[in-house]
């Protein structure tokens, strides 16, 4: 198999995004810290991976600074992931991936997950793109410069 080819030194944002957390477990992990998961055999459990594969994703994202491995809050010998400063921040690109499959991959009135805001239990606002001056933006009214990758 063909070695993957590194971005960690394009000019594009997006492209040394994908090259931390561009990958379904990756982002699968990240998801489920934010829902509380921070041990391992709770990850494997919720998530069905392989343990060789959960094990390098959780050290490549403890080593992107995104999950930290402290010591399990229960005593035990066992190490817990949290999510650092850094991995908080993709909150809103799981929001916005978990909205985007709201919108197109299910059907009308097919259940699934729904992320409410914890005091209200009210389904929270749509993420939207916005100006400087808070006007909704389209991908049209936005322009890249400087080459992407």
């Amino acid at each position: 198999m063909a070695e993957r080819k590194r971005m960690d030194t394009a000019t594009c944002p997006v492209a040394r995004a994908l090259d931390v957390i561009g990958d379904r477990w990756s982002l699968l992990i990240v998801r489920d810290a934010f829902d509380g998961i921070s041990r391992f055999s709770d990850f494997q459990k919720n998530l069905g991976v392989a343990r060789n594969i959960l094990a390098g994703r959780l050290k490549a994202l403890v080593e992107a600074g995104i999950l930290e491995a402290q010591p399990a809050a229960d005593g035990t010998a066992y190490q817990q992931y949290m999510l650092t400063a850094k991995g908080q921040t993709l909150f809103p690109i799981v929001v916005g991936l978990r909205q985007w499959g709201e919108d197109n991959l299910f059907h009308h009135n097919e259940h699934h997950s729904r992320l409410v805001e914890t005091a209200s239990g009210q389904p929270i606002a749509r993420m939207q793109v916005q100006s400087a001056d808070g006007r909704s933006l389209t991908f049209n009214d936005v322009v890249v410069i400087g080459k992407a990758i």
